[in-house]
């Protein structure tokens, strides 16, 4: 039998739990509610979900996985920068408390280790994943490994700028950041509280509404210059979109690909591809396995 490994993903809603080969095959999935009530009683709920797991096949796994929110330390075993929520993570040693073997991943890493192993990134040595969402994350895949960075805070590229005339500042303190151009978080402040989510402005975009036509096309314009930057910046084979914006399919991919027509530098005729990520709120679970199962 192949090895197995646990993947967790630490949400703000659920803990979401995959038992997963070194082929991709997912043997179980099991979903907890976090109940994050600020004292810290959550991670039960993780050590309850790997029992779980573990159970199902009746031998022991490789190790477990975690997928979260901050920056681990320099050996992923835990993480060293969370603040705000889910109250005892900083620093917390995950291997101590499990008894098994444990690697810690950021979440928006884990969901570019869920496609560069087992998804739309298979295959690739160089790719970038992009996290489409509430807020803008995202992943680099340089030589075939995760490219985490000093201090693992590499790819974070929702904090790429693309309008520095802008005076809004996100939680990294770069003004007119990618994230706030098309993260769901900034709808009300782009759309002068016409809309309040992607959903309706995609919505009223598809029937062209001017404002919402304005305010669209203005968002993925400037995701378009983000990615041709980074194409100059890492000339990667392919980038992934990821995150619930890409539900917007066709009223995302169609006006993105015109943009680019304008900015993506093609010498030699060379094109990058921008695919849809394969994987949806699972993959955190998955990458954070595929990272035990497939470190390098």
């Amino acid at each position: 039998m192949q090895p197995t490994a646990i993947g967790i993903d630490l949400g703000g809603t659920n803990i979401k739990g995959l038992l997963v080969s070194a082929d991709g095959e997912i043997h179980r999935q099991h979903y907890i509610p976090t109940a994050d009530t600020g004292d810290g009683s959550w991670k039960e709920s993780v050590a309850e979900m790997v029992r779980y797991l573990e159970g199902y096949l009746q031998t022991p796994v490789s190790g477990v996985g975690i997928s979260a929110p901050g920056l681990p330390d320099a050996t992923n075993e835990t993480i060293s920068v969370m603040p705000g929520r889910l109250a005892g993570l900083e620093h917390f040693r995950w291997s101590e408390f499990l008894g098994r073997p444990a690697r810690v991943i950021n979440d928006a890493h884990a969901a570019l280790m869920a496609e560069a192993r087992f998804g739309n990134l298979r295959g690739y040595r160089n790719a970038l994943l992009l996290t489409l969402g509430t807020g803008v994350g995202g992943g680099l895949l340089l030589d075939g490994r995760l490219y985490q960075g000093v201090g693992q805070m590499a790819g974070h590229l929702g904090h790429t700028v693309v309008d520095a005339g802008l005076h809004t500042r996100g939680i990294t303190g770069m003004p007119g950041s990618l994230e706030h151009a098309i993260g769901n978080h900034s709808v009300p402040e782009r759309t002068c509280g016409k809309y309040t989510s992607t959903w309706e402005l995609v919505e009223a975009y598809r029937k062209g509404e001017p404002v919402a036509t304005w305010a669209w096309l203005q968002s993925v314009q400037r995701l378009a210059t983000a990615l041709a930057s980074w194409m100059n910046a890492f000339s990667p084979e392919c980038i992934a979109l990821a995150g619930g914006i890409t539900l917007a399919e066709d009223a995302l991919f169609d006006p993105l690909r015109s943009f680019l027509h304008l900015y993506e530098w093609t010498p030699g005729g060379k094109q990058t591809p921008i695919v849809q990520a394969h994987f949806g709120d699972m993959a955190g679970a998955l990458g954070a396995a595929g990272f035990v199962l497939h470190p390098s």
